[in-house]
């Protein structure tokens, strides 16, 4: 059976059961001519939506529908998480090629809806129509946050400690397994294409970051140097990062060896690892610190410090200063999916 079968509103009412997650604020859900809901009062409303197109961002044959379904969802909490924010409605539109079964569309609403229980996020509509070639999804999501805790691009200062959630260039790796069709024969490896196809947002974490006094935040998705370039141009300062400092993962590092690539390169120039960057007075750090570990059991990794410069520089392991340009994902220059 395929989605021509059922029609527009079938499908609809096939997935509409599971989502609606939580109740309170929402008035009407999926079955009207819009949602309706109630803002968090007293915040700020936060709006993002993602766009991802067969053949640029993904490959189906790849990876699951459940898993698809998931990191199509957890892309767009990760810029909710550089917000500070908590996370609240998503509305999906999808363009679907006539190839793709029910059984794929089910399990791709299944893993929406699995990560959406976990954040506690309703699906509250979008759209569904007919493409003649690739699978495309949209997802727009809402969230909110107190005005006084807003996490944004623009708030760092010279001095400020530069800091990472977790490891960077994992995803790269993970990519790097696809692309060039490499047997995930070891743990590590399958860990870092795990790492690609399946992504964690860092909403507790952002959160977290929010109320404890982070200055500014944004999410790596497009590779640490750039990602880090879009901050400083925000906030007006230059930044100094220290190649050996940067949270470089043991599986990247025997990847690398593996194939012959550096991990710093990757862990500078990769893409979709969804960590958070984020910038914190230095007197405040060992308190953040404390409370994060406390808090997650994990620490957060300090790669360098916002400097006035306007530049963007890198201290190597020689300890010489040089230049580092943006590089990364780049949706207008890459040619294989992500």
């Amino acid at each position: 059976m395929g989605l021509k079968d059922i029609g527009e509103f079938g499908f609809i009412s096939r997935i509409s059961p599971q989502c609606l997650i939580r109740r309170d604020g929402v008035y009407k859900a999926i079955g009207d001519d819009s949602a309706a809901f109630w803002a968090a009062q007293g915040e700020l409303t936060l709006l993002t939506t993602d766009l991802l197109v067969e053949g640029v961002h993904f490959y189906p044959g790849v990876t699951s529908g459940f898993n698809l379904g998931q990191k199509a969802l957890a892309v767009n909490l990760s810029d909710i998480a550089a917000m500070g924010g908590t996370a609240r409605e998503a509305f999906v539109s999808l363009g679907i090629p006539e190839r793709y079964s029910l059984a794929y569309l089910d399990d791709l609403y299944r893993g929406m809806q699995h990560l959406a229980r976990e954040f506690s996020v309703n699906i509250l509509g979008g759209d569904t129509t007919g493409s003649r070639q690739d699978l495309i999804i949209n997802i727009a999501l809402t969230g909110s946050v107190s005005e006084n805790e807003i996490l944004c691009r623009d708030r760092a200062i010279p001095g400020d400690l530069i800091c990472s959630t977790g490891c960077l260039g994992d995803s790269r790796a993970g990519l790097h397994l696809i692309l060039k069709s490499i047997p995930r024969d070891t743990p590590e490896l399958d860990k870092l294409f795990q790492a690609h196809v399946l992504p964690r947002p860092c909403l507790r974490e952002g959160r977290f970051l929010a109320a404890a006094g982070a200055t500014a935040a944004i999410d790596v998705s497009d590779g640490l140097s750039s990602d880090l370039s879009h901050l400083l141009a925000s906030s007006g300062t230059g930044a100094r990062i220290k190649a050996g400092q940067l949270p470089i993962s043991a599986e990247l590092e025997s990847f690398c060896a593996r194939f012959g690539f550096d991990p710093v390169e990757f862990a500078l120039a990769g893409g979709e690892d969804y960590t958070l960057l984020f910038t914190v007075r230095p007197d405040e750090a060992d308190r953040l610190a404390d409370g994060y570990q406390e808090e997650f059991g994990s620490v957060f990794r300090i790669l360098g410090e916002m400097t006035d410069t306007g530049r963007l520089e890198l201290v190597t392991a020689s300890e010489s200063i040089v230049p580092l340009e943006p590089g990364g994902w780049n949706h207008f220059q890459q040619d294989g999916a992500s």
